[in-house]
């Protein structure tokens, strides 16, 4: 069955192109001068840079455009990235795969295909009927919500491509290893009976989009308004946390509590970080005003890690479709690989 998409065009081709253009000069220029735009409203003010207020401002009014432009820019060009892989898709690419290779390809499609927390239980209902093994699962579950696309742009635009680049590939590597060990402890008798009745092996329907390339950019538009619309207020509480450290907590006093000479700093960021909720648009401008003042790396991404991918609220989702056993070895599984992404960080910057 072949069905497009009957997306309103407003604008031609040529007209998209146009736009884009412009677009990004308009962003250049803006990230260009994020400095001096800050340095304007600290005079307009009335403020001094090295008063404690003056950091504070100054770090918000420098933060929220870079992140927002950040976003603009990374969450768009995702809009059109997911138009090549639908859910219907992704489900059929990882129905029938075997432990190894499909928890690779799981971990590397959370990438691409970012789901919060609250969208676990379809998610396992939808996987768990087209075929999709208890651990494959896991390790796009895992992949998605941790190693998505804003968490590596903003960590790429406030610490450069090697913390970007070490953090993909270690949160891959823990969401594929604890897929691996889930789907070799075989755990499925302690998915939810309800789930468990689900027919593994039915065939979804197979649903064969075309999209022209003003389809392409329309569906990141809608992105764009969608994901914006819905993390904004996160972005600017955590920057007004991250102003707030960066301007009054002392140095030591952050170094002492998160440094890398504290052994049981990691583990103590890890359990902080279970009971809060926010995502990684909230949490990564609290993560630069930290190491700012002094704490480790690895772990504020510890931190970070245990924010967005073991948060309270997602267990409590879960719940919905596995048993508690199940969840806490999960949980425990992930808290383990996090630790291990810590103290790794911590040893090697």
């Amino acid at each position: 069955m072949n069905i497009r998409m009957n997306a309103p065009r407003t604008w031609s081709l040529g007209a998209w192109l146009l736009l884009l253009s412009l677009a990004v000069l308009a962003w250049i220029g803006a990230y260009l001068h994020l400095t001096n735009f800050a340095d304007w409203v600290l005079g307009f003010i009335g403020l001094d840079r090295h008063s404690q207020l003056g950091e504070a401002v100054h770090f918000f009014f420098y933060d929220t455009p870079k992140v927002l432009l950040l976003l603009a820019g990374v969450v768009f060009l995702m809009g059109i990235v997911q138009t090549f892989f639908a859910p219907e898709r992704t489900r059929a690419l990882l129905a029938g795969r075997r432990l190894g290779l499909g928890n690779g390809l799981a971990a590397l499609l959370g990438i691409v295909t970012p789901f919060c927390s609250c969208s676990a239980v379809p998610l396992f209902i939808g996987f768990l009927s087209a075929g999709v093994p208890l651990g494959v699962t896991f390790s796009f579950l895992i992949a998605a919500p941790m190693v998505n696309e804003i968490a590596l742009a903003l960590l790429f635009g406030l610490f450069g491509w090697r913390v970007a680049g070490l953090y993909l590939g270690l949160g891959l590597l823990v969401a594929i290893v604890a897929g691996l060990v889930i789907g070799k402890l075989r755990m499925e008798e302690y998915l939810e009976d309800w789930v468990r009745k689900i027919h593994l092996g039915q065939q979804l329907p197979q649903l064969d989009r075309t999209y022209t390339w003003v389809d392409r950019f329309e569906a990141g538009r809608r992105h764009l308004v969608e994901i914006l619309g819905k993390v904004w207020p996160y972005v600017l509480a955590g920057i007004a946390v991250g102003a707030l450290i960066h301007g009054y907590v002392p140095e030591d006093f952050m170094a002492d509590i998160m440094g890398r000479e504290a052994w049981w700093s990691v583990p103590a960021a890890v359990v902080l970080g279970v009971p809060m909720y926010t995502n990684a648009a909230g949490i990564i401008p609290v993560v630069e005003a930290l190491m700012g003042k002094g704490a480790a790396l690895g772990t504020v991404l510890a931190f970070m890690m245990s924010v967005i991918a073991l948060s309270a609220p997602e267990m409590l989702i879960l719940r919905k479709v596995l048993k508690p056993r199940l969840i806490a070895t999960f949980a425990g599984i992930v808290a383990a690989g996090i630790l291990s992404v810590g103290y790794l960080f911590n040893f090697l910057l």
